[in-house]
This record gives C-alpha cells, structure tokens and sequence, in this order.
C-alpha cells in the first residue's frame, strides 16, 4: 500500500513538472509575440521618419494619436498630412499585406506538409499576372477605370486558385495533387504572361513589369478597408481550423484516425488563403517570399502548434514586409526599388541561413 501511494504521489509529481513546464512555454509564446508586435510598433514610427519632409519619431506618434485624441498634442497640419495621407496608408497596406501573406503561408505549409508551399511557388500570383497581362495588351478585362488591373488579377488569381482546387478534387485533394497542380498552373500562367510581354509595345510592358516587380504605393484608406473586411472574415476562419491542422502535420492516416477529415480541411483552408491571397495580390503585385519566410521564422522559435503558429507567421510577415519596404524607398533614394524586388534580395538570403541553420530532422518535429 506504502509502494502504491509513493507510486502514484511520484506520477502526480511528474505532471505538475510537466504541466509546468507547458505553462511556461505558452507563456513564452505570448510574450514572444507581444515582443514582434512592440518591435513593429517602433519600425512604424521610424518609418514614417523616413522622406523628404523632416519628421521626429515623436511627431510621427503624436500625429497618429492626435486623431483618436485631438486636443492632447500639438501637431502641425502638413505633418498630420503627410503622415496620414501618405506615409502611414502605404505602411499600413503593408502590415495587412504582409499579415495575411504571413498566414496563408503558413496554413499552406501545414495543409500540404510542405515546407516550400506558398502563394508564390503554388501559383496564385502568376495566375494574377496573367490577367494583368491580358488587360494590358489586349484590353480584356471585368471591370474599366482605376479598377482595370485590379479586377483581372483578383479574377484570374481567384481562377487559378479554383483549378487547382478543381484537379485536386478530381484525383482527390491530397498534398501531392495540389503541389503538383500548382506547380503546373504556375508555369502555364508565367509562359503566358511572357508571351504577351513578346507582343507588347514599350508602354504596355513597363506596366506589366513594374506590377509584376510588387508595390505598396497603391494603397489608399479606402483599398486598406477592403483589405481590412477580408482580414476580418478570413482570419479567424482559418483559426477555427488550428487544431486540425496540428494533427494534419502528422499525415493524412494520422488525421483521419483521429477523426479529422483531411480532405475537407485542406479544400476549406485552400479556398480560404486563396481568397485572401487574390485580394492582397491584386492590390500590392507580385511580393514573394514573405508567405514562404515568415512561417519558417515563427515555427524555428515558438514550434508548431498552430494555434500559435498563424498569428506569430502573420506578425512576422508584416514586420518583414514593412521592413522591406522601408529599405526599397531609402536605400539608394531618391529612387524606390520595387517592395517585391526587395523581399526576394532580402528574403533568398535569409531563407538560406534559416534553412542552414534548422536542425537536421524531419520539417515538422
């Protein structure tokens, strides 16, 4: 009896210990992401610094704070001008850009198992190349006016997304037939767009290369509310799957024997992230590497429970993004490199030295 109550007094002990130990670690997750969203918090106003006009970091805060409280700081008004009609709507397109890039990045990766999955690499942005392409040379397009580009790269990266859902349903949604899909779509729709740059006269391929190179400048207050009502909807949406696809990184058996069915939860994610993918994308250009980095960042440091996992990859891609961003606009100013350009010669780099510096084990351990 004596044997048995130390027996099970060492068990309880056990896992108090352990219970302990996961305690911390969640909390270390929390206060790792409250630090990326503190460290974003302070690019932004050193961001708004940078430009022509001289502005302070304390002048950059004062004017964002003296909309909500007007009669707390002395802000001029060319300053409160420029920082909210100028400088903070191409940050903040940013941050929902590099968000939601961030996510759908990593619920990608998780769906597929795929440590390379991203919008870039399965095809969604070429498909909205395409329809940019298309409207600029042959002036085909679903809508006229501003929204002539926008219209067509929303539809045919939309368009894209759906066929590749459709194959896959057709052969089964597993993470090979998507990946192998992509791959397909993603090199049809690229050779296509290279045939209308071969037909195109000069004016008509400056606008194609410049959308294809990737930009914040478009952003407005009124673009960033659309971008905000997808965020809304869209992101949560993906949350609410978390816990399926923590146990869907074990493998598609695994998952169904636990009662999750794998299928339907990689359909609904892909549909999902391709909608928020086509919205950001036919508003920004093509920006690749933030949806294949920001993941891998988050997962090195807080592991690969999702329910972390997506809002971390989120934060980190905005943070990377906006960062990217900043350097395109000063590092050889007066002239901006294209933000797309600048996330790939930043991104290839740094995706090296984290895939050199991962541990050498299986992607999801």
């Amino acid at each position: 009896m004596v044997k048995f109550v130390r027996r099970m007094s060492s068990r309880s002990g056990k896992r108090s210990r352990m219970q302990e130990a996961h305690d911390q670690f969640v909390v270390g997750r929390y206060l790792f992401m409250a630090f990326i969203v503190a460290l974003t918090v302070v690019i932004i106003g050193v961001l708004i610094t940078l430009g022509p006009l001289n502005i302070t970091v304390m002048q950059a805060y004062s004017a964002l704070l003296d909309r909500f409280y007007p009669t707390q700081f002395d802000v001029d008004e060319l300053t409160s001008r420029v920082v909210w009609n100028i400088r903070f709507p191409r940050i903040m397109g940013g941050l929902i850009a590099g968000f939601g890039l961030g996510v759908c990045g990593c619920v990608m990766q998780a769906v597929l198992k795929n440590p390379l999955a991203s919008p870039f690499t399965l095809g969604i942005t070429s498909g909205a190349q395409f329809g940019v392409s298309l409207a600029a040379v042959l002036g085909v397009a679903v809508a006229g006016g501003p929204y002539l580009l926008v219209g067509n790269a929303f539809l045919f990266s939309l368009l894209c997304a759906g066929f590749i859902i459709g194959l896959a349903a057709i052969k089964g949604s597993t993470s090979e037939t998507l990946i192998l899909a992509g791959i397909a779509v993603n090199y049809f729709f690229s050779a296509m767009s290279q045939l209308f740059k071969y037909f195109a006269n000069d004016d008509q391929l400056r606008l194609m290369t410049s959308w294809g190179m990737g930009d914040l400048a478009a952003f407005s207050w009124s673009k960033i509310y659309l971008l905000v009502g997808i965020m809304v909807v869209g992101i949560p949406l993906l949350m609410l799957k978390s816990w399926d696809l923590n146990i869907m990184t074990s493998g598609d058996d695994t998952a169904k024997s636990m009662g999750v069915e794998a299928e339907g939860v990689r359909t609904y994610s892909m549909i999902i992230t391709s909608l928020i993918v086509a919205t950001i994308v036919c508003f920004t250009g093509v920006i690749s590497f933030i949806g294949l980095v920001a993941p891998h960042m988050a997962r090195l440091i807080i592991g690969v429970d999702h329910r972390f996992l997506i809002p971390a990859s989120g934060i980190l891609g905005a943070l990377v993004l906006i960062t990217a961003d900043g350097v395109a606009m000063n590092v050889i100013a007066p002239t901006v490199i294209p933000t797309g350009v600048m996330t790939s010669i930043i991104g290839v780099p740094f995706f090296m030295y984290l895939m050199l510096k991962g541990k050498k084990k299986e992607f999801w351990t």
